[in-house]
């Protein structure tokens, strides 16, 4: 154990986060937290290299293949479910790796930051779901008082009701039930653990994929409509979709001198008295657009009617090609990116910030929507998870009666 070698990476590593946070704030820099950690990244993978060369291994070459294989497949086609296993098996692999680095160089650093995950992971397990409970309830709690009282805004209520009846289940099912059948309590926690796992991997792509940064060559920007405000007017929903846009396209005008074109992608609801392409257009024309920058999609009715209208109108106006990307809030864009990869349009997602207490319930009625998407795969698991409980208690059943 070489503490000394620890002790003055460490306070390497302190000086120079205090330096570059210092720097940060003196810029006024909107993203200190995200340079920190890319920092903090840089720095660990460092002190990793260096602890490789002095142990004389290539462990690192186990995590390394792991990311290669997400970065290549990410970098192809990154609005794929795949993509998010992908980073979990590098983060698995990074897990083992660390482990592994830990045992054989003794580090004190890693065995501290070991220690810290695993303290996280056993509060987890004692308090993990009652904690969850109680979030859910109170997040449902600030949606309901706040937005309107709709199915698709009491998911996170929902949740919290199926969560507290399993608790009741499991905790007094094996006293009322006879001893054979009580593999059959397994399946809903089975199904669940199936279903986090899911959307843990979703809400692993979601939050990567929102990190992307447009090259500033876009000859068009996409502006997914959302429902209106009393049939006619922009909800504060869709101007955030507009003003993130509307951002875009005086950053590349700067850079550029080039400025995108709008599509404004909308069509009619039955409660609506204009299509919301039409308040949209008006909308961006207020905040200083040129209304000859804007074209209208007015017909479409879902998000994938969005990209393939939107795309006909791209392909009608620059048949040799063109660069396009499209803006929606940050919680829907890897949905929509989905959306436009099976229209066949090449184009990367913007998104809007939300405000943080509805993002719990915008997940999961996005991760809804993609189960759906998926149903006939997540159907078959389910089945499988049944029919094998069920065949287990048969077994035990036969075998003690």
């Amino acid at each position: 154990m070489n503490i000394s070698r620890d002790v003055i990476a460490f306070l390497l590593y302190f000086a120079s986060l205090i330096g570059l946070l210092s720097g940060l704030r003196r810029k006024q820099s909107p993203k200190k937290m995200l340079r920190a950690l890319q920092f903090t990244g840089g720095f660990l993978l460092l002190y990793l290299l260096f602890l490789e060369i002095q142990d004389r291994s290539l462990y690192m070459v186990i995590p390394l293949f792991f990311f290669g294989l997400f970065y290549f497949f990410y970098r192809r086609d990154k609005p794929r479910l795949r993509n998010g296993w992908l980073f979990n098996l590098f983060l698995v692999s990074l897990f083992i790796y660390l482990t592994i680095i830990a045992f054989s160089t003794y580090s004190l650093i890693i065995i501290g930051l070991l220690g810290l995950l695993g303290i996280a992971g056993l509060l987890v397990l004692l308090l993990g779901v009652y904690a969850l409970v109680a979030f859910l309830i109170g997040n449902s709690y600030l949606v309901f008082k706040r937005e309107s009282h709709s199915l698709p805004n009491l998911l996170t209520l929902i949740l919290a009701l199926g969560l507290i009846f399993l608790l009741v289940l499991n905790n007094f099912g094996p006293s009322i039930l006879p001893g054979w059948s009580l593999t059959l309590l397994t399946i809903p926690t089975m199904i669940l653990v199936y279903f986090f796992i899911v959307f843990w991997n979703f809400l692993s792509i979601s939050f990567i994929y929102q990190l992307n940064a447009p090259k500033l060559n876009q000859d068009y920007v996409i502006v997914l409509g959302a429902g209106l405000s009393n049939g006619e007017t922009v909800s504060p929903l869709l101007a955030k979709r507009i003003e993130r846009a509307i951002a875009f396209y005086w950053k590349q005008s700067r850079e550029t001198l080039s400025p995108p074109k709008f599509i404004m992608s909308g069509g009619q609801g039955a409660d609506e008295k204009i299509p919301e392409a039409a308040a949209m257009k008006t909308y961006a024309v207020e905040q200083g657009i040129p209304a000859e920058e804007i074209l209208m999609e007015s017909q479409s009715t879902t998000t994938l009617e969005n990209m393939r209208f939107s795309k006909e109108i791209m392909d009608r106006e620059k048949p040799e090609g063109y660069q396009a990307i499209f803006a929606s809030n940050n919680y829907h864009i890897f949905r929509a990116g989905m959306y436009a990869d099976q229209v066949g349009l090449k184009a990367d997602g913007i998104g809007a910030k939300t405000a943080k207490y509805y993002l719990p319930n915008a997940f999961l009625r996005e991760f809804v929507a993609i189960l759906v998407m998926k149903k006939r795969v997540h159907i078959v698991m389910c089945s499988l998870i049944t029919l094998f409980s069920v065949l287990l208690a048969i077994a035990n059943y036969l075998l003690t009666s």
